[in-house]
C-alpha cells in the first residue's frame, strides 16, 4: 500500500477508534443510572469517602453508568458531601456526580416522639438523623446551650413538640435545636397562647400540665377531663398528688403501685409533698395533651382513680368520700391480680 495511503488509513482508524470511544463515554456519562421506576436512597456520613461510596453505588446502578461515574470521579475528582440522597432513572452518571459534590440532597421526614427523658428523645432522634445521640444528650442537659432558645435543662423537653418534620438527615446539633424552636414558636400561634391565657397558665406551665396529662392516660377523649381536675386542684391551692410525678421523681415509671415510701421521696417533682406545677415537664408532652389543657373544660373534678378494670380509663369525683370509694375498689383489684 503507498505511505499516503497507509497514513489515511490509520488516521482514519484512529478517528473512528475516537469516536467509539466518545460515543461509549457519552453513553457511560449519559444513560439512565438506575432501572426504569427505580430509586435509590443513599446515606452519606462522615466517614464515607469517594472508594466506598463508589462500592456502594457499584452494586445499585447500571453498569455501564457506573463505569461513568468512577471515570468522572478520576477526571474531575469528588469529595462527596454528607447528606441524604434520592437517585432514580431520570438520574444518569453526570447528574449523580452532581448531586454528591454539590450536597443536593433531599430532606428526611423527622418524627420528634413524645418521650419521658431527653436520652430516649436523643436515642430516637439520632436513628433518624446523622448526629450522634450522645452530643444530643450534653446539649439539653447544658445550661448555657439550653438558655439560647429560651430553656433549661429541665424544660428544654417542652421545645420539643410531637410532630413529623422535613429537615435535612445531616443537620448539626444547633441547627436542630433551632429547628425544635422555631416549630414550637410557630406551634404555639395567637389562638393557643390567648387560650393559655385563659386557663391563666403560661406557655411552659402548659407543657408541664400537658406532660402529666399524658402519663395519667393514653385515651385522648378522657385528657380535657384530666386536665380540667388538676387545674381545679390548682386554683384551690390544693398539692396535685399526680402518681406520674411521684414514679419521676422515684426515678421509675414502671411502678404500678405507688405507696406510701414512694410519696415520701423528696423532690421538687414530687406532687404530694409539694403544692403547685414541678419545675418541669416529666415528658415532652403530646399534641392532644398540650390542647386537652387548652381546651378549658369546665368540671367539678378533684380527685381521680384508675378504673378497677384495669381499662386505663379512671373514675372521677368531686368529693373525698366519692374518691375514698372508688381508690378502694381499685386497691382490691389489685390485690386480686397480686400487684404489690
Amino acid at each position: 500500500m503507498h505511505p499516503k495511503k497507509r497514513n489515511i488509513a490509520i488516521i482514519a482508524s484512529v478517528l473512528a477508534l475516537l469516536a467509539a470511544v466518545a460515543i461509549i463515554g457519552a453513553c457511560a456519562v449519559l444513560a439512565p443510572a438506575l432501572p426504569e421506576g427505580r430509586t435509590l436512597e443513599v446515606f452519606v456520613d462522615g466517614d464515607d469517602s469517594i472508594d466506598s461510596l463508589r462500592t456502594r453505588l457499584d452494586d445499585s446502578m447500571e453498569p455501564l453508568p457506573a463505569c461513568g461515574l468512577s471515570m468522572l470521579c478520576k477526571l474531575r475528582g469528588m469529595s462527596p458531601r454528607t447528606g441524604h440522597y434520592v437517585l432514580d432513572s431520570g438520574d444518569n452518571a453526570l447528574s449523580v456526580y452532581r448531586k454528591f459534590r454539590n450536597g443536593l440532597q433531599q430532606p428526611v421526614r423527622l418524627v420528634v416522639p413524645s418521650v419521658r427523658t431527653t436520652g430516649q428523645l436523643a436515642g430516637r432522634l439520632s436513628r433518624q438523623l446523622m448526629v450522634d445521640s450522645a452530643a444530643v444528650v450534653e446539649a439539653l442537659g447544658d445550661s448555657a446551650v439550653c438558655s439560647k432558645y429560651g430553656f433549661a435543662p429541665q424544660t428544654v423537653m417542652a421545645m420539643f413538640v410531637p410532630n413529623t418534620y422535613e429537615v435535612y438527615w445531616d443537620m448539626s446539633v444547633e441547627k436542630l435545636l433551632a429547628r425544635m424552636r422555631r416549630e414550637y414558636d410557630a406551634f404555639w400561634n395567637e389562638e393557643r397562647c390567648s387560650r393559655a391565657a385563659s386557663v391563666g397558665l403560661s406557655k411552659l406551665e402548659v407543657s408541664i400540665l400537658a406532660s402529666i396529662v399524658d402519663e395519667e392516660t393514653a385515651v385522648d377523649d378522657e385528657k380535657p377531663t384530666i386536665a380540667a381536675l388538676y387545674l381545679n386542684r390548682l386554683r384551690r391551692s390544693m398539692p396535685l398528688q399526680a402518681d406520674p410525678t411521684v414514679k419521676y421523681a422515684v426515678g421509675d415509671f414502671t411502678l404500678r403501685r405507688i405507696l406510701h415510701k414512694h410519696l415520701a421521696v423528696e423532690s421538687p417533682y414530687n406532687t404530694y409533698l409539694n403544692v403547685g406545677l414541678p419545675p418541669g415537664p416529666i415528658r415532652n408532652p403530646s399534641v392532644s395533651g398540650l390542647d386537652a389543657v387548652l381546651a378549658g373544660e369546665r368540671n367539678n373534678y378533684l380527685y381521680m382513680c384508675a378504673k378497677e378494670d384495669f381499662s386505663g380509663r379512671h373514675n372521677f369525683a368531686s368529693t373525698l368520700w366519692q374518691h375514698n370509694a372508688n381508690a378502694a375498689r381499685y386497691r382490691r383489684a389489685l390485690d386480686r391480680r397480686g400487684i404489690r
